[in-house]
């Protein structure tokens, strides 16, 4: 497959998950206004929708550590989690430009800002470099918080209270009532997004940072070949992450999410390729693809083959929490 057709088919596939996150989420919604009394129709609850719940992958990840053994309360969580570190390990930040939804989103809003505006702005790089380091201190703090400050009696406490059990639940809570400050926070976010290309991601993602910091062990690397290259400059210029690509002879930046829209533009062909480190062997990019969305998926499947996947909390137990948590919210 030429490179040229990667964009399409990297498009293809975040739109794929896209839409199979949105059915997640429905299926969901529906799930617990049964348990609400709200709907006489029963549908199983998705566990794929502990996706969502990041931080009690964290917490679950600790208690791990501590027992040896995966909690049964949202195993599917930290089965994706570390699937998702898994593939940044060694296809580097591709589920961030591949597979994640709001990545998908934010690329939607830079993409409608430039053809609005003709541009995107791209802030100085003393501030650019400042707000980068935000998504890295929160990931920070939350790693303290869990690994350093948790003892781990209160981490064994939390993974088993009711407050993670329905985790899920006040999450939906969350983006169907949201606060008029969260409700402003996400508008800013936002409408930021429009000019400043993937702005929550680049900024603000402290899974995004995780990845980042991952994926700088990964084997492929976006490599330019000098005396191939004409210096044009294009793939420096269509780098969602704002990195100096034509400067470089390996990408190593933890800021490159594997996207291949550098290698897809490249004007010089095999100028830039994504090869293996110390190697001239490059990877083809339908097999970067299939590797990304075999991995994504293979990781979901080996959690469903070990019994870890599927939630130990009953739907009695799920009706009698969530209403509690309709008369508190």
């Amino acid at each position: 497959m030429s490179n040229r057709f990667m964009q399409p088919l990297r498009i293809a596939v975040q739109w794929a998950f896209l839409l199979f996150t949105v059915f997640l989420g429905i299926t969901f919604y529906r799930f617990v206004l049964y348990c609400r009394g709200g709907s006489g129709v029963f549908v199983p609850r998705p566990d794929g929708i502990e996706a969502f719940l990041p931080i009690s992958a964290l917490v679950s990840l600790r208690g791990w550590f501590i027992t040896g053994e995966i909690n049964p309360i949202h195993p599917a969580g930290l089965v994706i989690f570390l699937t998702i570190v898994g593939v940044s390990l060694l296809l580097k930040r591709s589920f961030c430009s591949w597979i994640c939804p709001v990545g998908t989103v934010s690329e939607v809003c830079w993409k409608g800002g430039f053809n609005l505006f003709r541009r995107n702005i791209r802030p100085p790089r003393w501030l650019d470099l400042t707000l980068r380091g935000i998504k890295y201190l929160l990931l920070l703090f939350f790693l303290w918080s869990i690994f350093v400050v948790m003892a781990p009696g209160a981490v064994i406490a939390f993974i088993y209270s009711d407050y993670n059990k329905i985790a899920d639940i006040r999450m939906l809570d969350f983006f169907l009532n949201p606060s008029p400050l969260s409700l402003t926070i996400i508008g800013i976010l936002f409408l930021i997004s429009f000019p400043v290309r993937n702005a929550f991601c680049r900024f603000l993602c402290p899974y995004g940072a995780l990845l980042g910091l991952a994926s700088m062990l990964s084997p492929v690397k976006v490599t330019r070949d000098r005396q191939t290259c004409v210096s044009c400059g294009v793939c420096t210029q269509v780098c969602p992450s704002y990195l100096p690509v034509m400067a470089k002879e390996r990408v190593t930046s933890a800021e490159c999410i594997g996207c291949w829209r550098c290698i897809a533009h490249c004007r010089a062909y095999g100028a830039l390729e994504m090869k293996l480190t110390g190697s001239r062997v490059a990877v083809p990019g339908l097999l970067f693809a299939v590797l990304v969305v075999v991995m994504f998926w293979g990781g979901t499947m080996a959690g469903k083959m070990t019994g870890h996947w599927q939630t130990s909390i009953s739907l009695q137990e799920y009706i009698r929490l969530s209403s509690d948590a309709t008369v508190r919210h």
